[in-house]
């Protein structure tokens, strides 16, 4: 493995290595690929720790978001902990599957690529909301449903879509933990961690003082990307 890491905006505890994986949104290829080469890393590694952060919207958009809630619902590609968090699409999702009658969250889930969604359980759009539900397995069910808004190690907060600046980080909006951009993406504010998060897509990764950006975009096309973050270094891996 060669030594392209480079230093890191914050420090993680002596021992440990986090994978943080960008927005997925039913691309099960790229997110395969993605943990071949997460796995090859981890088995060169010394770190004897190792987590992965998946940073939510695991669903929509793409062909396969059954297959990619199956994937992460499962044990993970090595021996790691793994931490799944809340993206607006999943949240998009269960507030649809609570409320089938509330035309609003559905049609809202709908327009922001639930329809490709629900192809991915073989449910058709054109069937009664109330049906879908239940034609979604237990299993991925309860892997949406137990989804957590932050994560926080070290110098880092681990979450979908970023903060609200100088808003003390326990005292933060769930919203905007799920659906923020601005004023966070453009904020030179100290937000007492570096917060890694996907959400707002890019071309390549965003390193800055004060936060790592991930969603590179992996379901208009391009690469699937993950931070591995250890001591005071970083390098990406992408498929």
């Amino acid at each position: 493995m060669a030594d392209d890491s480079a230093p890191a905006p914050a420090s993680l505890p002596e021992g440990l290595r986090v994978y943080a994986v960008g927005d997925i949104h039913g691309c099960l290829d790229r997110l395969r690929a993605l943990e071949a080469l997460m796995a090859e890393d981890a088995a060169r590694a010394p770190e004897p720790r190792r987590l992965i952060v998946h940073l939510g919207d695991y669903v929509d958009r793409g062909p396969d978001s059954s297959g990619v809630i199956e994937r992460l619902s499962g044990p993970p590609p090595f021996p790691a902990e793994t931490v799944h968090l809340l993206g607006n699409h999943e949240a998009m999702m269960r507030a649809a599957l609570a409320a089938p009658e509330d035309l609003e969250r559905v049609g809202d889930w709908i327009r922001n690529g639930g329809s490709a969604a629900l192809a991915s359980w073989g449910i058709d759009i054109g069937t009664e909301p109330e049906t879908w539900e239940a034609a979604i397995p237990p299993a991925h069910r309860r892997f949406i449903e137990r989804l957590t808004l932050m994560h926080r190690l070290g110098g880092y907060l681990f979450v979908h879509a970023g903060v609200r600046p100088r808003v003390p980080l326990e005292r933060q909006d769930p919203e905007d933990l799920i659906w923020i951009r601005e004023p966070f993406l453009s904020s030179k504010a100290d937000h007492g961690a570096v917060v890694v998060h996907g959400h707002t897509p890019v071309e390549a990764p965003v390193i800055r003082r004060n936060r790592i950006g991930l969603d590179t975009g992996a379901v208009y096309g391009r690469r699937l990307t993950c931070a591995v973050l250890w001591a005071d270094r970083l390098r990406f891996l992408q498929a």
